[in-house]
């Protein structure tokens, strides 16, 4: 009788050469998982929250272009999932076409529009009249481009893409920076969350109470008192109406940090609207600072001194020292 595990199934965007699955190969090999490529991030995430699939791998961040608007949005409504892990790929593309294509005979260009904007520097100086046909993925411009497609005469793709869909290279280093990463996030279901490193990230989506002066500032101000960094924080239209915008935040730290713990429940207080997204290790690896009235023993030790006021302790207290400003 065989024990072996069944395999884990990953939804992904694809198809195959896509820089996601690259990323998805940073999680489990191809021979260890079962790979479910997906037209779109919204149909990768809902197939984990359908039960087709048990994880999904999907874009959220690029060093260039910023935050990838359909991954936030679909994480910030809808059913609850949470990040497990992150992911970095080096983003690099090349112009390819069928054989036989010349450069001067590419008037439309089919690829990914976070890939365009990528290399729109390039393209306005060396194919001035192109024209940009919006793809669901680089690769998925490159298969269609392979498979005969005549809205296009060639595709902003991956070096590895041209490769395996047989394209033939126009141009190389087109992208406008060639030191642009994008960050990947494995995404799954709620339930039992990494375990603290020490070096980790917390996401949250959190709407703001009132649409008044100082209002921003009063959220951010329940994190910079505990002493949590952001690493990153963007706005998103609700989309009931408009100016009504909720924010998307990357903070330093884990849920099961004290100080972390405690600016998460300062925005329950305060905040109609807060999703936990989960709390996962960072990627590089790096530890906040945190400063000697943030740490763990003192906000303990804090709740202790309260507690002992309560019972009739002694009033005074030592306290610990805030940073210098």
């Amino acid at each position: 009788m065989s024990t072996s595990q069944p395999r884990h199934r990953y939804a992904y965007l694809g198809p195959a050469g896509t820089f996601t699955e690259a990323a998805l190969r940073q999680v489990a090999s191809p021979e260890d998982a079962e790979y479910l490529p997906q037209v779109g991030v919204v149909a990768a995430l809902e197939a984990v929250r359908t039960g087709e699939a048990d994880y999904a791998v999907v874009p959220i961040e690029n060093s260039v272009e910023g935050g990838v608007s359909a991954t936030l949005d679909t994480l910030a409504g809808g059913e609850s999932l949470v990040l497990l892990r992150e992911m970095l790929v080096p983003v690099s593309f090349v112009l390819a076409a069928r054989p036989g294509t010349r450069l001067a005979d590419v008037r439309r260009v089919a690829t990914h529009p976070h890939a365009w904007a990528q290399c729109r520097v390039w393209t306005s100086r060396n194919l001035p009249e192109a024209v940009h046909v919006p793809a669901t993925s680089t690769a998925a411009a490159g298969a269609a481009l392979a498979d005969g497609a005549t809205d296009f005469e060639a595709a902003l793709v991956s070096p590895l893409t041209a490769e395996l869909y047989g394209l033939e290279t126009l141009a190389e280093h087109v992208a406008d920076n060639e030191s642009a990463v994008t960050r990947f996030v494995l995404v799954g279901r709620p339930g039992n969350l990494p375990e603290p490193t020490g070096a980790d990230k917390t996401t949250l989506v959190v709407h703001l109470p009132s649409n008044k002066a100082g209002a921003l500032l009063e959220m951010l101000e329940q994190f910079a008192v505990r002493g949590v960094n952001l690493s990153r924080i963007e706005s998103r239209p609700i989309g009931d109406s408009l100016g009504r915008y909720s924010f998307s935040i990357d903070a330093e730290g884990h849920i099961a940090e004290e100080r972390v713990a405690e600016a998460l429940m300062g925005l329950h207080r305060m905040c109609p609207f807060v999703k936990f997204l989960g709390s996962y290790p960072r990627l590089d690896a790096v530890a906040p600072e945190i400063w000697p009235g943030a740490s763990d023993e003192a906000f303990r030790d804090a709740r202790a001194w309260v507690e002992g006021l309560r019972g009739g302790a002694e009033i005074a207290s030592r306290g610990t020292t805030p940073p210098a400003p």
